[in-house]
């Protein structure tokens, strides 16, 4: 193989891996000064570091060294209400942990998303957290693993191979949702689909499909697309309530849209929930904010951010990054039903 050095910065800790005939794990272990490495292995991968002129990541260096460093937070979710939690999250264990946390916006097409992630690289971060949408993003991981950066997915609706992934069971959560609302006498309910560019949103259609399979197939569901905002839950509940037989329940994907159904419910004159009961998902600072208050899945958020966070730093200082060695860490966290005004007895038909 050629021993030409490459431009500073563009060599990946792969690159080294395969230059040197060792696993991606062993080069890190070695750049890290973790111990246990033989002597004819370490010099056999600092020769292809200098070879290649890789230039390793500063910080995951510090990390491993000194227990603090940077991690990136990347984000443009559409609910301030999730992105709040998150950032709580983040920043409260980046605090308890000596972590610099160094957060990123961009909107979601790929060639914003690759510059916001080249300047958290270029700025040193060891790992970067994804929140939804960025979880579900193959490019945004691709581009991280290809500069040797820990990528940790937060609220995908499902373990990915190539990250390490913090999530809650969407499915299991919506159907227990959808339970709730059939046990209140509901056989006529709506359901507010989430982004089609979220794992998530399939998941919870899937618990609500199966839910109502499995409990009552007679039931009637009426479905109506969203994208998590609050404008679009609004105007689906302006469909479904426009319908020759409306429903009397309806389930949104999350708690912004649930808003917006309870908006155009008012908008018509109806009493929610004597007229139609309303849930949403994520228990956001707007589920208390509305009226009636919003009966909801709590699912949590800051906790999910920190341990995402904690991840970082873990796989930092041991010099190593699951994921790229084939066995990402896949921590799942509990979800919480939680029973508000919103949601009452199906009215007499």
């Amino acid at each position: 193989m050629s021993t030409r050095k490459k431009s500073k910065g563009a060599v990946t800790m792969e690159e080294v891996a395969r230059h040197a005939g060792v696993s991606v794990m062993t080069v890190s272990r070695v750049m890290n000064n973790v111990a246990g490495v033989k002597v004819s292995t370490r010099d056999v991968v600092m020769r292809a570091v200098k070879e290649l002129g890789y230039a390793p990541n500063a910080a995951a260096r510090s990390l491993a060294r000194h227990g603090s460093g940077r991690v990136g937070l990347l984000y443009s979710n559409p609910s301030a209400g999730y992105l709040s939690e998150i950032l709580v999250g983040a920043l409260d264990e980046a605090q308890r942990s000596g972590a610099l946390l160094v957060i990123e916006k961009c909107d979601l097409t790929l060639e914003s998303e690759k510059a916001a992630i080249d300047r958290l690289v270029s700025g040193g971060v060891a790992g970067v957290i994804l929140p939804a949408p960025h979880a579900d993003s193959q490019p945004a991981i691709a581009e991280l693993r290809s500069h040797g950066v820990i990528a940790v997915a937060v609220g995908t609706g499902r373990m990915r191979p190539d990250a390490n992934v913090v999530r809650m069971d969407d499915f299991a959560a919506s159907a227990e949702m959808t339970r709730h609302l059939l046990d209140l006498g509901h056989r006529r309910i709506g359901f507010v689909k989430g982004a089609v560019n979220q794992t998530v949103s399939m998941e919870r259609q899937l618990g609500f499909e199966t839910e109502i399979r499995r409990a009552d197939p007679s039931a009637t569901t009426l479905l109506e697309q969203g994208d998590f905002t609050y404008r679009s839950g609004f105007r689906a509940a302006e469909r479904m309530l426009s319908d020759r037989e409306p429903p009397t329940a309806v389930f949104a994907s999350n708690d912004d849209m649930a808003a917006g159904v309870m908006a155009a419910a008012h908008r018509r004159g109806l009493d929610v929930p004597g007229d139609l009961s309303v849930t949403g998902f994520d228990d956001t600072h707007i589920a208390t904010a509305v009226w009636p208050e919003l009966t909801t899945v709590r699912q949590p958020v800051a906790r999910m951010a920190e341990s995402a966070l904690r991840i970082v730093l873990d796989e930092s200082r041991s010099g190593r990054d699951r994921a790229r060695d084939g066995v990402p860490v896949d921590r799942l966290l509990p979800h919480e039903l939680v029973l508000r005004a919103s949601s009452g007895l199906a009215p007499a038909q």
